[in-house]
């Protein structure tokens, strides 16, 4: 599914042997589904593995990947380029720019919270992830509030307070105008988990 050539798994090896003991690697996808489609890689300590994760085993590590993004890394190959600016890693996956199969008019069909759902997992959790953090819709009241909760590097960021109005608020409202806005119930403690 994945291919990791072997001079990439020595660069990930060689990189693991510094970090916190269980540490593996997480690759995740960008903008899925679109032209914009970006691929990343990243340190997944253990306390960030998440049940959802597909886990694919490599002889001195292991890639965790969230289950919703397997469609768009299929025949995904990771190399490392040599060149004379040093160590350059490579993602070329063909299908990170595939329509998904959930597209937004299938999307129509389902609740607001699916709905809404969707767009936190294929729009702004790509994002978060980024640095470190997702987020989690809870459940919509009943006067329309979008009951979310933050996870990871967003859980006591300072930031959080702007990604939710500027960025997670501002799209919900864009995409379903019923919506009256966005409740974070998240208990906010800043840590060294926290991005900022």
């Amino acid at each position: 599914m994945i291919y990791i050539t072997s001079v990439a798994q020595e660069h990930f090896t060689k990189l693991l042997a510094n970090k916190k003991q269980g540490t593996q690697i997480r690759i995740f996808v960008i903008n899925p589904g679109t032209v914009n489609a970006e691929c990343g890689v990243r340190f997944c300590p253990p306390e960030k593995f998440q049940p959802n994760d597909i886990v694919i085993k490599f002889k001195c590590f292991n890639v965790h990947i969230d289950k919703l993004y397997i469609s768009f890394l299929e025949n995904a190959c990771i190399d490392v380029a040599i060149n004379k600016l040093g160590d350059q890693l490579t993602i070329k996956a063909p299908n990170a720019t595939k329509a998904y199969n959930n597209t937004e008019d299938k999307m129509s069909n389902n609740t607001l919270e699916e709905q809404i759902r969707h767009i936190l997992q294929f729009k702004i959790n790509p994002q978060l992830e980024m640095h470190g953090g997702s987020v989690s819709l809870m459940h919509v009241t009943e006067d329309l509030l979008a009951v979310i909760k933050f996870y990871g590097g967003c859980n006591g960021c300072a930031m959080a307070h702007h990604t939710i109005k500027e960025g997670i608020e501002t799209t919900l409202k864009n995409l379903f105008p019923e919506l009256k806005g966005v409740l974070d119930i998240t208990q906010h403690q800043h840590g060294m988990h926290s991005y900022y």
